[in-house]
């Protein structure tokens, strides 16, 4: 299958963010992206990852919090 590259704007849509995240993202070399020319294309499979590694899971099922002293 070929790679997809996205615009700033498809991954701020598939993130659900405004555009500015996903250029502080490329800003601060938190993600992967191509230049070309003056433009900046994120590889689709480079967004899911970000996901996959900034997804948090859940607590396991009653897991309780520890009572603070009073």
């Amino acid at each position: 299958m070929k790679e997809r590259y996205l615009n700033v704007a498809q991954v701020a849509d598939m993130l659900g963010t405004t555009v500015r995240f996903p250029r502080r993202l490329v800003e601060e070399r938190r993600i992967v992206y191509v230049k070309v020319g003056t433009h900046v294309r994120i590889p689709e499979s480079a967004v899911r990852e970000f996901i996959e590694t900034h997804t948090v899971q859940p607590r396991r099922p009653g897991f309780a919090r520890r009572k603070v002293a009073a």
